[in-house]
């Protein structure tokens, strides 16, 4: 079916939004203007929040059939520059459109197996679909040996875990990020996990060429196309995507980072195969998070 908005025959899914709206909002620091307006460009109307209506809205216009809203965890609790969204809030968001809006749990390594239990909750009893890790809000490694128990849970529950790869950006000047979470990492997971189903976000730039090799030697580990303008991808992920690895990418933006329409109207003049499009915008979300299945 042809979504409002769109030039496809089918409807897209983005597998990675921030849920940025007023009530979403409370729960994060105050360096969000700084940040996403000063240093990304994000226009302050978008910036200052998205009620629900809107982001459904702007869902229709760029063609966007389902999105999945991430209830970050990131950093530890406490510290000033770090932030929660709350389960409750996503869920309860996710609730409204229930056929668009799926929602990913994000953990905190450091919340040890209580955190696992939430996970499990989150899924369980609040429908999410997938987890969510931010390393390096956390320093943490992907295969630090903190995270292994939240891999076990995903397995047991037969959900993916998205994790950003690559750099990292400093949010907070207060608050100094090392970027610990490159591609390579997800290696040693993939061995130990091999039933898991591992998303390495933001293209793992500017490492691409590591996060191709990962997702080309293992099974389970897949892509996502988010964070960075698609006239801006490397050219080996622009031939990854478009060629052998078209079953291994999902396509995502990172909402507010990037803009749907912008994102897909760059995406259409890349000019890609027709299946390779097909599966990149809407099949690979599907099959691996098991939506039609």
């Amino acid at each position: 079916m042809k979504q409002m908005g769109s030039e496809e025959d089918f409807g897209i899914i983005d597998t990675v939004v921030n849920i940025w709206t007023p009530e979403a909002l409370k729960h994060r620091p105050d360096w969000r203007t700084d940040f996403f307006v000063g240093k990304l460009g994000v226009d302050k109307k978008t910036s200052d929040g998205v009620p629900l209506d809107q982001l459904l809205e702007k869902m229709d216009e760029a063609g966007i059939e389902k999105a999945f809203l991430i209830a970050t965890r990131a950093g530890p609790v406490g510290h000033p520059s770090c932030y929660r969204i709350p389960y409750e809030l996503v869920a309860e968001t996710c609730a409204q459109a229930p056929d668009r809006l799926y929602g990913l749990a994000g953990i905190d390594p450091l919340d040890g197996m209580d955190g696992v239990y939430d996970l499990e909750s989150a899924v369980k009893e609040m429908g999410f679909i997938g987890a969510h890790f931010y390393p390096h809000w956390f320093e943490i490694s992907p295969d630090a040996a903190k995270v292994y128990p939240f891999y076990a849970k995903c397995v047991e529950l037969d959900i993916p875990i998205q994790l950003q790869v690559g750099q990292s950006m400093n949010y907070d000047k207060n608050y100094p990020r090392r970027s610990v979470g490159r591609p390579i990492a997800l290696d040693p997971v993939a061995c130990d996990f091999p039933q898991l189903k591992l998303i390495g976000i933001h293209i793992g730039i500017p490492w691409a060429e590591e996060m191709i090799a990962m997702a080309w030697k293992h099974q389970n580990v897949f892509i996502g196309s988010d964070a960075h303008s698609p006239k801006y991808w490397p050219e080996s992920f622009k031939h990854y995507a478009n060629t052998y690895g078209q079953d291994k990418v999902l396509f995502g933006t990172d909402f507010p980072v990037l803009d749907f329409k912008r994102t897909l109207a760059e995406i259409d003049a890349l000019g890609l195969e027709k299946n390779s499009k097909r599966n990149l915008l809407r099949e690979n979300a599907l099959r691996v998070y098991r939506l039609n299945y």
